[in-house]
């Protein structure tokens, strides 16, 4: 069923005509059946709301929803109430109505969402570097020449393949490796979700593997290339020399040194500080990448060897994962990203976390005690650690923003693990229900780069402890913050791109398909809005039009649906891998 809701103003439907001074905030992609339901009414003025209305559509029975006024407000509106719909459990078409305002909002549904999942896969496929299904051509095929590896510098390496990071072609083993490995998660956890509509190469045609299934062997086969040898690492291809405005993967006009659309180096993870160029990173090691990138072989063992054509693939992939949860143990720290002419990078500080999941996914794979034995040492070591603890976090610290290692030791552990699972998330979620209940959209949150990315993370750690206890104490939470994303924000957009279909979402995206192709790729998640103090400080950013949401800006946090707003709505491959499973999840009937 295709559920859509749309944003109801006074006087007019429609997406953000200035001056309004009454305005509904709803989830734009629908509310599942059995969840909580809950709309803003937020206002300019100081008004008292008495009655309002849900009307289903077919019967036009009405029921009196309760309405509370809220205490916790944002600027611009000085009053706000929400409305409670939770006790309507059936499927259906409905409006509400504010009859003292003579309002009345545009029709919604309550219901399973759409299998959105499929689409984000098509974003999936529209990154991939090397032959890119979307284009139909082959990029970088000259990536790239190694430096600071084992190997003098200049050295060719194959690095093709991969997916492009976001707006740019830069790739990262921090996002790609749990890009994959959260797609062969969301497969385990949902396997009945995912279609099979393409082949290998993301071209139309069935191949009998689940798509979902070829994106993730689509990131496999590049982590095999940047781990050629047991002992060896490759963490990132090419850098911000990349950013030379928009252009085309098979036209990359970044020069390197050996000129335009050519070679790119491609960096060994030693553990230790790099960058070729003014800015440097602070590395300590290497267990970060390597244990992501042992726990999505892992994974792809437990899922692969059930295939029959594809149990010498899932072999591969476990000997890889011992291989490169070796390399961790060996170089216990962090590596981070490499800028070169720009301070932005990558600023991964943690873990221990990934160290943990690498453990717990090979205990699983193996049997082997001694792998239960450290993923619980790796789970004491991060404990509840997390951007949740603070109020404040630098670029992509304590990234991928959800430990999955707790989820790991929870799937793979004993009752002890079990329960000392629990308990770190527990301890994690109330941190962000503490948060949440400060404002009135019930998000806790918060707003640094690639906020959206947390959002998501917040609700995924919901979903797994509700998975974990059985319990629907965090309900609410994981539905306040998939509202968030989906239309239940200050600004009333997606922030997917192109869904729901017929309702606001990004479409000026920092994208070079949107910006020289004209296109506008479905189910994307963009990076989200950010602090005000960030966004005045971030370099080379002068919006190209006027702010069509200027009217609805809070104080202290920012969006943009401008392409030249790099910092708020570009969209990202691993944030929109982080959402293929709750949308699965919502997609249930």
């Amino acid at each position: 069923m295709r559920i859509i809701l749309f944003v109801c103003f006074v006087f007019s439907f429609g997406s953000h005509a200035f001056g309004q001074d009454v305005v509904f905030r709803i989830n734009l992609a629908g509310y599942p059946e059995n969840g909580p339901k809950r709309a803003l009414v937020l206002c300019r003025k100081n008004i008292d709301i008495e009655t309002v209305e849900l009307k289903r559509i077919d019967s036009q029975e009405t029921k009196a929803l309760k309405v509370e006024r809220l205490a916790h407000t944002w600027a611009p509106f000085e009053s706000s109430f929400e409305l409670d719909f939770s006790e309507e459990k059936t499927e259906g078409e409905f409006v509400i109505e504010i009859p003292q305002l003579n309002l009345r909002s545009e029709q919604f549904s309550i219901g399973p969402y759409a299998a959105w999942q499929e689409d984000m896969l098509g974003f999936m496929q529209s990154q991939r570097c090397g032959f890119n299904p979307y284009l139909k051509v082959e990029c970088h095929q000259k990536d790239g020449l190694s430096f600071y590896g084992k190997v003098p510098d200049s050295t060719l390496v194959d690095a093709r393949g991969g997916w492009h990071d976001a707006g740019d072609q830069l790739k990262y083993l921090i996002t790609g490796s749990n890009a994959t490995a959260r797609m062969l998660l969301a497969y385990q956890e949902y396997p009945s979700q995912f279609a099979d509509g393409k082949q290998a190469d993301g071209l139309p045609g069935a191949n009998g593997l689940p798509d979902i299934l070829d994106e993730a062997i689509w990131g496999l086969d590049w982590l095999f290339k940047l781990h050629p040898e047991a002992d060896v690492l490759y963490h990132q291809v090419a850098d911000d020399r990349d950013h030379h405005g928009f252009k085309l993967p098979q036209e990359d006009n970044a020069d390197y040194g050996w000129g335009k659309n050519d070679y790119r180096p491609v960096y060994a993870a030693t553990g230790t500080p790099q960058g070729l160029g003014k800015y440097k990173s602070k590395a300590t090691g290497l267990a970060n990448v390597a244990g992501r990138s042992a726990a999505a072989m892992a994974l792809a063992y437990q899922i692969f060897k059930d295939f029959p054509e594809k149990v010498d693939y899932a072999k591969k992939c476990l000997k890889a994962a011992e291989e490169l949860y070796l390399l961790g143990i060996e170089k216990l720290g962090y590596q981070q990203g490499n800028s070169f002419g720009a301070p932005y990078r990558y600023e991964e500080n943690t873990w221990a976390d990934d160290m943990e999941w690498a453990a717990a996914e090979l205990y699983k794979s193996t049997g082997q005690k001694r792998y239960l034995k450290d993923a619980r040492v790796f789970a004491k070591e991060i404990g509840t650690w997390s951007w949740m603890e603070r109020d404040s976090a630098n670029h992509y610290e304590m990234y991928p923003f959800v430990n999955i290692g707790h989820y790991a030791l929870w799937r793979a552990g004993k009752r002890k693990d079990k329960a000392l699972a629990k308990a770190y998330f527990a301890h994690n979620l109330e941190k962000i229900a503490e948060k949440a209940g400060k404002n009135d959209y019930g998000v806790g949150h918060l707003f640094i780069w690639c906020s959206n990315n947390l959002a998501a993370a917040a609700a995924t750690e919901a979903l797994l402890y509700k998975k974990m206890s059985g319990s629907e104490q965090y309900d609410k939470l994981f539905q306040n913050h998939v509202n968030w994303l989906l239309g239940l924000n200050p600004w009333g957009t997606s922030m997917l791109t192109g869904l729901p279909e017929k309702a606001d979402s990004p479409e000026d995206v920092h994208m070079p398909f949107a910006q020289i192709l004209g296109a506008r790729i479905k189910g994307s998640l963009v990076d989200g809005p950010i602090s005000s103090v960030i966004y005045d400080n971030m370099l080379g950013i002068t919006l190209s039009k006027e702010d069509e949401y200027a009217d609805f800006q809070p104080d202290h946090i920012r969006y943009h649906d401008d392409f030249a707003d790099y910092s708020t709505n570009e969209p990202t491959m691993d944030g929109t891998a982080d959402m293929l499973m709750l949308m699965a999840h919502l997609n249930q009937h």
